[in-house]
């Protein structure tokens, strides 16, 4: 069986998989990320758990290559890191591909983490046999991805997918942390909801979106309010971004994709509200993969020829 090996890279955990051609998982490896070490410790990570789970492949499976989903935008056709947040102190700049490919020397892909994401619901979670996915992933953020035919839609630069600065009337002139105001990750984000809950309730001592889904299900009035007015922002960005794409089935994944009934219940209403009528009945669904989506997906770079992968020297 042709196998490669899958990596998600975030700002405080890097998680590993070796990963079959049929999508399925085989094997898993992780670490913490050691961030404030700078990226050439944070890549040696990664050459570590990859050599690993090469050596480590069982019999019969041949590991290929590697596939990175990297937290930061990541140029295209490059594996170059563009930008990134404080969490990864010093990752914009770094030549993720090409440091892998010398160290490893095996072909190496490299997509945004949320793409790898995509991908990875697309080709073997909830979106497999769809051939326009749109993926939205709403946590501590808010973004997502176009996947057509099998290979997401990363834009000239590597951008494509940062739903959370689209404009919503909800947000106002709320600052949003790309710095500009107005934007659906204002409102949408679990630190925007955790902030709104604060100012309805008075209570500055919440800060973990979770804590206001516990009040929420608990019958807390000022948190069922936060969740519904966060899920109503999102709701109305996901019918507009279904009016402008017309994708096969949209997609939600992220931490907030367990925030209850009350929060999906608001977006997808809202979500109709927007929606052109022919388009009423695209599906809404639940993503399927949880932890391992990024895993699948970026392995999916090297298993199926994407365009964004370089071979060994």
């Amino acid at each position: 069986m042709r196998a490669a090996i899958g990596v998600d890279l975030g700002g405080t955990k890097i998680a590993a998989g070796l990963v079959g051609d049929d999508g399925g998982v085989i094997a898993r490896a992780s670490a913490p990320t050691p961030a404030q070490q700078g990226p050439a410790a944070v890549l040696g990570v990664v050459a570590d758990l990859a050599r690993g789970l090469v050596e480590s492949a069982p019999g019969g499976v041949r590991p290929v290559g590697v596939g990175v989903g990297s937290a930061g935008v990541i140029a295209p056709g490059i594996g170059t890191v563009v930008s990134a947040t404080d969490a990864l102190p010093g990752w914009a700049g770094t030549r993720v591909r090409d440091e892998l490919v010398l160290a490893l020397g095996l072909p190496v892909g490299v997509v945004n983490d949320v793409h790898a994401h995509a991908l990875g619901e697309s080709n073997a979670g909830a979106g497999a046999g769809h051939g326009t996915v749109l993926m939205i992933a709403a946590g501590t953020g808010v973004g997502g991805a176009l996947v057509v035919d099998g290979r997401v839609h990363t834009g000239r630069l590597g951008v494509s997918g940062h739903f959370g600065h689209l404009p919503v009337p909800e947000a106002g002139d709320r600052a949003c942390s790309c710095g500009r105001s107005g934007h659906l990750e204002a409102v949408a984000s679990g630190p925007a909801i955790c902030a709104d809950y604060r100012v309805r309730s008075g209570d500055a001592t919440v800060v973990d979106g979770r804590e206001v889904v516990r009040r929420a299900e608990a019958g807390d009035a000022d948190a069922e309010a936060s969740l519904v007015f966060a899920g109503t922002a999102l709701g109305r960005v996901v019918g507009g971004l279904v009016n402008a794409l017309d994708p096969d089935v949209v997609i939600v994944g992220g931490g907030l994709a367990a925030a209850g009934e009350l929060w999906w219940s608001a977006m997808r209403r809202a979500d109709a509200a927007e929606r052109m009528a022919v388009l009423a009945d695209t599906p809404l669904v639940t993503a399927r993969l949880g932890g391992d989506a990024a895993i699948i997906g970026a392995a999916s770079l090297v298993l199926f020829d994407q365009p964004d992968v370089q071979e060994q020297p």
